[in-house]
């Protein structure tokens, strides 16, 4: 793939590991941080931009930077999101980004564009020395 997209961003949540015999079975918090990295073999246009110069548009990529009430993940309660329920360990959390990040980037190709060429990778810290990493 001739071009990678790299982004960082870090959001604050709250999580239960529900049935987990320990402290993560308590609530508690963490600072995540994301790293999404987006491949393409060609550049599109965006929302933002109709000429075919980007792989996405790095917004695009931050969504769940956003605050729980526009739509991220930022001081979100994540046994709340009905997606995740009581399973959010960071390889949960991981592919639910994966899955939410896809949707949104193919929400903005042109039509005809299946993006079948796209390819995302994300990793996802807990803690600084703590990660998961996610990708098809």
């Amino acid at each position: 793939m001739p071009w990678k997209l790299s982004s960082e961003f870090t959001f604050d949540s709250a999580h239960v590991i529900t049935g987990y015999d320990g402290p993560c079975g308590r609530l508690h918090g963490h600072t995540y941080r994301v790293r999404m990295e987006l491949t393409s073999d060609r550049l599109r246009p965006s929302a933002h931009v109709k000429r075919a110069i980007m792989v996405a548009d790095f917004k695009t990529l931050k969504w769940a930077k956003k605050d729980i009430d526009a739509g991220g993940l930022d001081h979100a309660y994540l046994n709340d999101i009905p997606e995740l329920g009581d399973d959010t360990t960071a390889e949960v959390v991981a592919a639910y980004i994966h899955r939410h990040t896809m949707k949104r980037v193919r929400a903005d190709l042109p039509a005809g564009d299946d993006g079948a060429d796209l390819r995302l990778h994300v990793t996802l810290w807990e803690t600084p020395d703590s990660s998961c990493e996610y990708w098809e």
